[in-house]
């Protein structure tokens, strides 16, 4: 009896863009899995993952503001959690890169350029990736919540089967806030930096930048546009975004729909 493939879990991931120095476009935040991680090791990726069952709780959603569950599954296209995908993008930018997408009662942006916010919030990144603290939690004893509204869907990929780990994820762009540094959490990630999207394809194709393919595509998007107000207003007008589901060929290569050889690797 053949193996079935494994169920894709479902996630999300955010691409955190800043503006460039001396005009030269914008630059997007990229981290570099730790070389002892089971899914893909060493590569660069943006910060995301597998939703957790905090992101759908009553608790996050009462704290989210510009969008609902409703409108959120209709912009994804399922029946209902829609929700769930922004916040799951939300926490893992926090956790992974240490940027918190989240506002105060005024709709000021949380600033982390204190020292003292700083080592506050970095105490509640470790309570929260370890699952000791809720993202909930953190924003009620901080007056905060979450502006969704701040971040636009444009992407939807699906791992092929035959890995270790498959994931259904959802792709969102957003600007990264302005005072707060990112910062890799020496775990899964291991290294960050900015880059413009155009150099990290060249640095790609030198081989000096291990990514995967829906990275690689997602940069090629990123690259289409000169400026941050282009990208996301690109991003935003975006309708009926398709999954692309990558397929494995007989000589290893990954294969995109369109692609020769696409439609026999399904077998």
């Amino acid at each position: 009896m053949s193996e079935q493939p494994l169920k894709p879990r479902p996630a999300a991931t955010v691409t955190l863009v800043r503006e460039a120095q001396k005009g030269q476009g914008f630059e997007v935040l990229m981290m570099q899995r730790s070389f002892q991680a089971v899914f893909v090791p060493g590569a660069y990726v943006f910060p995301g993952g597998a939703l957790d069952l905090q992101d759908s709780s009553d608790d996050i959603a009462a704290l989210c503001s510009g969008l609902t569950d409703a409108e959120a599954s209709r912009r994804l296209g399922v029946a209902s959690g829609g929700l769930a995908y922004w916040v799951a993008a939300i926490r893992e930018s926090f956790e992974e890169a240490g940027i918190l997408f989240a506002c105060n009662a005024t709709g000021e942006m949380v600033t982390l350029n204190d020292d003292a916010s700083a080592q506050r919030f970095h105490g509640y990144r470790g309570r929260v990736e370890q699952g000791e603290h809720t993202l909930a939690a953190m924003l009620r004893d901080e007056g905060l919540h979450l502006p969704l509204q701040h971040m636009a869907y444009f992407s939807h990929w699906i791992t092929p089967p035959g890995g270790k780990r498959r994931y259904d994820t959802r792709f969102f762009v957003a600007v990264a806030p302005a005072a707060q540094r990112p910062l890799h959490d020496n775990r899964e990630t291991i290294n960050h930096l900015w880059v413009r999207p155009a150099h990290a394809l060249d640095l790609h194709r030198q081989g000096q930048f291990a990514m995967l393919t829906p990275t690689v595509n997602t940069l090629r998007f990123l690259a289409e546009h000169g400026s941050i107000d282009a990208l996301m207003a690109c991003a935003r007008a975006l309708k009926d975004i398709p999954v692309t589901a990558p397929r494995i060929g007989k000589d290893g290569r990954r294969l995109l729909p369109g692609m020769p050889g696409y439609e026999e690797a399904a077998a």
